[in-house]
């Protein structure tokens, strides 16, 4: 006969091995980089985040685990036509994270491809609406519009686009070419617009510089000929106050004057004065005599 003791301690022991079992299929420990997807009966139940969980046993299960840390797709490099109908291939570099896995899990099946397929599309479309150069010199405001549709976009999949980047616009041979032709013709333009405006600076301080050597000479005629009108006002003073004898006096001081001048020179030429030359010092002594 069976032991009614050990038939006790059986049914103890089963009792606890259940009850073990339970615990260690309710308690659910999840990393810090993880968040799982609970599932009952096949429906979503709650997506556990880090640290101790409880579940349901034999009720609940996780097909899912799903890493919430940063992720890169591979680089990718796509052809697109610009505005002005220049081929150019693009290469993309693309980060991301999982924010909520129940809609990554039940929304996309492959979510790589899916944000892949998407960005492709997007910068196709944004470098559609910009010509070559405005691809080339604007191409950090290209990166922020891409960057904020790929976000709206990939928004349903619970996804967040940390990262969209456009690391290279390459051109074929031809239009390489072409645009190195185009450069130096431009620089050969730049180089004659420096030169003839270089030019134009030289005649115009050359002007500038006449211009003020005429108003320089006008001032010297100008001071000139205040000072003759000064003379001339102290003259007809002179007169006014001493009468013709003044006016006698200068017309004499002026032909002498005029005949010292005719005697400067080196002592070779020959010197014709008038017949009534000396008759200039004689009055001007005179009238020098009588003044005093």
């Amino acid at each position: 006969m069976n032991d009614p003791i050990l038939g006790g301690n059986a049914v103890f022991l089963a009792i606890a091995a259940f009850i073990i079992l339970c615990i260690f299929l309710g308690v659910r420990i999840v990393p810090q980089s993880e968040k799982h997807v609970v599932e009952r009966f096949g429906r979503l139940r709650a997506v556990l985040g880090p640290g101790i969980n409880f579940v349901v046993p034999f009720l609940d299960r996780v097909p899912h685990k799903i890493s919430i840390l940063e992720r890169q797709l591979p680089n990718a490099s796509q052809d697109a036509i610009t505005a002005d109908n220049v081929l150019v291939k693009v290469e993309t570099s693309v980060f991301y994270r999982i924010t909520e896995p129940e809609k990554t899990v039940y929304r996309i099946r492959d979510v790589d491809a899916a944000i892949a397929t998407t960005v492709a599309g997007i910068v196709r479309s944004e470098i559609g609406k910009l010509e070559l150069d405005q691809v080339q010199s604007g191409r950090a405001q290209l990166i922020e519009r891409v960057r904020e549709q790929v976000r709206m976009m990939v928004d349903d999949w619970g996804v967040e686009v940390t990262r969209a980047e456009i690391l290279d616009v390459n051109l074929d041979d031809a239009t390489r070419a072409a645009m190195l032709q185009q450069l130096n013709a431009e620089r050969a333009r730049r180089a004659q617009v420096m030169e003839a405006e270089g030019k134009k600076r030289a005649v115009e301080l050359a002007a500038d510089a006449d211009l003020y050597a005429a108003e320089q000479a006008a001032k010297a005629k100008r001071i000139t000929a205040d000072a003759e009108a000064y003379a001339t006002g102290v003259i007809a003073g002179a007169i006014t106050a001493n009468g013709l004898e003044a006016a006698q006096y200068q017309i004499a001081m002026k032909q002498v004057e005029a005949l010292a001048q005719v005697a400067v020179g080196e002592g070779k030429q020959t010197i014709l004065l008038p017949a009534n030359a000396m008759d200039a010092f004689s009055d001007a002594f005179k009238l020098l005599r009588g003044k005093g």
